[in-house]
């Protein structure tokens, strides 16, 4: 069993070392919970679980805490992907709901599976899941003030269950101040992608995360034959050539993991048991 998250990139210049703590040890504590739960759970619920309490975290750009769009109106989207049936769900542009990912996940039982904007609120409320708001005060007066915080927030969960199972699930907030109507990478298999032999999630500004086609490139790439090392190294040269910003974790079917990215700093931290690794 493995497990690794993301909860996007940390800036040195425009974080507090406080900040930076305080995500490692939120981090820490996250993989450990999610960790404990995959014990007894599929990587498919381990993934939602995992992404949940980094939504409900507001250090990250995710559920609460998600950054306010132009317009003064937070939308959200999320995905889940089994890498068993390969089977993708998500939401995308969603307003008023406190888990986002877990809508993406009572999807994948539809034949409609990715729902955006309207839609997508009403499917969560007749769902059972209840309106809620998740704007904080910190957003607010950043959305007033006009301060951009870099639009590379976004959190995802790769985990490797004992029966040998991949899943993925991914969410983000937005890059905040983006046109209404804006689509993140988040909901698609540039930014979220498994199969049974690899499982990825990326975070870092979406337009170049679809652009690079980075989740799904990886994937392919190692159920090819490429080690995750190989395929990582290859599909982020090609990154460099639009300049673009991401970063993306990944576990394989033999229990390797790896992240990287194409510029400093994303927030991560794995866990296989024993073993921590946490970005610092």
């Amino acid at each position: 069993m493995k497990i690794i998250i993301h909860g996007g990139f940390f800036s040195e210049s425009d974080q507090s070392h406080e900040v930076k703590t305080a995500k490692q040890n939120s981090l820490k504590h996250i993989t450990e919970q999610a960790f404990e739960y995959l014990r007894t759970h599929s990587a498919f619920d381990t993934a939602a679980y995992a992404v949940s309490l980094l939504e409900d975290d507001p250090l990250y750009n995710a559920g609460i805490g998600s950054q306010i769009q132009s317009d003064g109106v937070i939308r959200m989207s999320a995905a889940i992907m089994d890498g068993t049936t390969q089977k993708l769900s998500g939401v995308i542009n969603l307003q008023d709901v406190k888990n986002p990912v877990f809508v993406a996940k009572e999807l994948i039982k539809e034949d409609d599976r990715v729902l955006g904007g309207n839609g997508a609120k009403i499917y969560a409320s007749e769902h059972g899941f209840e309106n809620f708001s998740t704007e904080i005060p910190q957003r607010r007066s950043e959305y007033e003030a006009k301060l951009k915080t870099g639009g590379k927030g976004t959190v995802g969960c790769v985990a490797l269950d004992k029966d040998g199972k991949l899943a993925v699930a991914t969410s983000t907030g937005g890059k905040g101040f983006e046109i209404p109507g804006r689509i993140s990478d988040s909901a698609t298999v540039a930014g979220n992608y498994a199969n049974s032999i690899c499982a990825v999630s990326c975070t870092g500004v979406g337009e170049d995360i679809v652009s690079n086609a980075t989740a799904a490139k990886i994937v392919t790439r190692t159920t090819d034959g490429m080690s995750l090392k190989e395929a990582f190294s290859k599909t982020f040269e090609e990154l460099k050539t639009i300049d673009g910003f991401a970063g993306a974790i990944a576990i394989d079917k033999d229990g390797n993991i790896y992240h990287q990215d194409s510029y400093p700093t994303m927030v991560f931290a794995s866990f296989d048991g024993e073993n921590f690794d946490i970005f610092q």
